[in-house]
């Protein structure tokens, strides 16, 4: 499952608290109210990627079924955004004490270990992978090759990890090298296909007929800024702005609420999209004070949760349940398989996605706590099991499905700690080859030096 599938296929934030300072010596963060249920969710969904983990690789599985349903040998098979995404909720997990640093470490010498010798195109490794022998498990018949945008959010939380042990004992600095080799040899030159933009897919079998070049707005800014900050195999400015900004093209303002967007995605009129597009690339970059020539990233962000917010409390089409205790729309399982839900007549089809209220915790921390406090003392019996939040349900078609999915668990684990103390946003920022490449392609932030 994927969010690739998806693409084939007027009021105020309360929490001013929402931005801190980024002087390392006086930051502050929001004051986290219920703070018991907020970590008692968190800690539950971070097991997803400890406990609920394939325990070969050590990576996050691509999903997992409480109620059964689903084949057999899926219960191997992880995914390696999702396991990026886990990457840097073990981080988090640390920063928690639910987990000890040894174990995080130990943990972690097993996934990078495996990531070495598992199957790799170009440096970039396949969407979904076999945990028990490191093949590619083909997502479709022709992706059966390396995937750039899945890798990239693999990088992601792989440099955090360097970044957090690089200045540890002689074993961690070790592990921070490790990392530091597989993040170089990603070849991003070679995903241009001879152009101005980079394509999602390659396969040895197949070569370039998925033929994805990844345009903007979505959730994968993260692989373009990657490309440009490798240290081996860099992208020239040209790709960012030809490809993913397709000529400027990008720019284009909508406003609904009051909440105005200054981003589309390929030119479409829409209330920003699923609410995994302002999560993804967020998870390790810091939006706080994240500007270029085509948006404020933070405000962008900001609006397009409070679009989401605000329609499910408007609730044109009368679902059951939505209102301003029960809001969330994004890419999940769906009641007729799995969907981009969105704001719109069109993409609302009425399921509620917990992922996309409790990721936007830095956007909307009263509204997420609203939302996430009600489902835990009224609904916890229908929507909340061992490891969360499942995720997605619909009070409507009084559909409760006791499923997860990697790629919405990590979000939550990780945007919520990014709240509280911004541990994951401090150690991608922190990245030299991160700070270049952003400023190699004409970026402002508080963390560039």
């Amino acid at each position: 499952m994927s969010k690739k599938t998806f693409f084939l296929a007027g009021l105020l934030l309360l929490f001013a608290c929402n931005r801190y300072p980024h002087s390392s010596s006086n930051a502050t963060y929001g004051a986290v109210t219920d703070d018991s249920i907020y970590t008692a969710v968190q800690r539950t969904t971070f097991n997803y990627f400890w406990e609920g983990a394939e325990p070969n690789s050590g990576l996050a599985r691509e999903r997992f079924h409480v109620d059964g349903v689903y084949p057999q040998q899926d219960k191997h098979i992880v995914t390696t955004g999702g396991g990026g995404f886990g990457i840097m909720a073990i981080l988090a997990g640390v920063e928690r004490n639910f987990i000890t640093r040894s174990q995080a470490f130990e943990r972690m010498q097993r996934i990078v270990a495996f990531l070495k010798r598992a199957d790799r195109f170009h440096g970039a490794w396949p969407h979904w992978l076999d945990g028990e022998t490191g093949k590619v498990k083909p997502f479709s018949k022709k992706d059966n090759g390396g995937d750039l945008v899945e890798s990239s959010f693999l990088l992601e939380g792989l440099l955090c990890a360097r970044q957090y042990f690089k200045n540890g004992n002689a074993a961690e600095k070790q592990l921070a090298a490790s990392i530091d080799t597989l993040w170089r040899e990603v070849d991003f030159n070679w995903y241009r296909n001879g152009k101005n933009v980079l394509y999602w897919h390659w396969s040895p079998e197949y070569q370039w007929e998925m033929n994805f070049p990844v345009t903007g707005y979505n959730e994968c800014l993260i692989m373009y800024i990657l490309a440009a900050a490798s240290p081996t195999y860099d992208v020239p400015a040209a790709v960012y702005h030809e490809g993913w900004a397709r000529n400027g093209k990008i720019k284009d303002t909508t406003t609904k609420y009051g909440h105005t967007l200054t981003l589309s995605h390929n030119g479409a009129k829409e209330y920003g999209g699923p609410l995994f597009w302002s999560h993804y690339s967020y998870l390790g970059l810091d939006p706080h004070g994240l500007k270029d020539q085509y948006a404020d990233y933070w405000e962008n962000a900001k609006n397009h949760t409070l679009i989401n917010h605000d329609w499910c409390v408007e609730n044109p089409k009368k679902y059951k349940g939505y209102g301003a205790d029960s809001w969330g729309l994004t890419a999940s399982y769906s009641v007729k398989g799995y969907s981009g839900h969105a704001p719109g007549m069109q993409h609302d089809l009425g399921v509620i996605s917990p992922t996309a209220a409790l990721s936007s915790m830095p956007y909307t921390a009263t509204y997420s706590m609203q939302a996430m406090k009600h489902w835990y003392t009224t609904m916890k019996d229908k929507i909340y099991g061992p490891y969360g939040f499942y995720d997605a349900f619909s009070e409507t078609d009084n559909w409760y499905p006791r499923r997860y999915l990697a790629i919405d668990q990590g979000p939550a684990v990780v945007m919520m700690e990014n709240y509280r103390s911004g541990l994951l946003w401090k150690l991608f920022m922190s990245c030299d080859e991160i700070q270049q490449g952003l400023k190699k392609l004409g970026f402002q932030s508080p963390y560039l030096k």
